[in-house]
C-alpha cells in the first residue's frame, strides 16, 4: 500500500512539476530582488493588477510593466523573469 501511495504521489508531483513550467507565476522573491536593484516594488502590483494575483490568473492580472516583461521572456527566449530587464523598462521606475 506504501509503495501505490508513493508512486501515485511521485506521479502527481511529476504532472504538476510540468504543468507549473508552462504557467507564468509571479514570485515574491522577484519583489525583493526588485527591491534590491533599486526599484520602488513593495508588493506584487508593481507587476500585477492584484495585490496578491491568483496563480492560475497570474498573466491576465498583469500591469503594462507585467506584459512589458513577459514580452521580454519572449524576446529572450527564457522560461522565468529576470528582474534587472525592468532597467530597460521604458514606462519608468514608478
Amino acid at each position: 500500500m506504501k509503495s501505490k501511495t508513493k508512486i501515485l504521489g511521485a506521479a502527481a508531483a511529476v504532472y504538476l512539476g510540468l504543468m507549473g513550467a508552462e504557467t507564468l507565476s509571479a514570485k515574491a522573491a522577484w519583489v525583493k530582488q526588485a527591491k534590491d536593484a533599486g526599484f520602488p516594488a513593495t508588493n506584487c502590483l508593481y507587476c500585477h493588477t492584484e495585490k496578491l494575483p491568483k496563480k492560475e490568473q497570474a498573466k491576465e492580472q498583469l500591469n503594462d510593466r507585467g506584459k512589458w516583461l513577459v514580452a521580454q521572456m519572449a524576446k529572450h527566449n527564457t522560461k522565468e523573469v529576470d528582474v534587472t530587464w525592468l532597467k530597460d523598462y521604458p514606462g519608468g521606475k514608478e
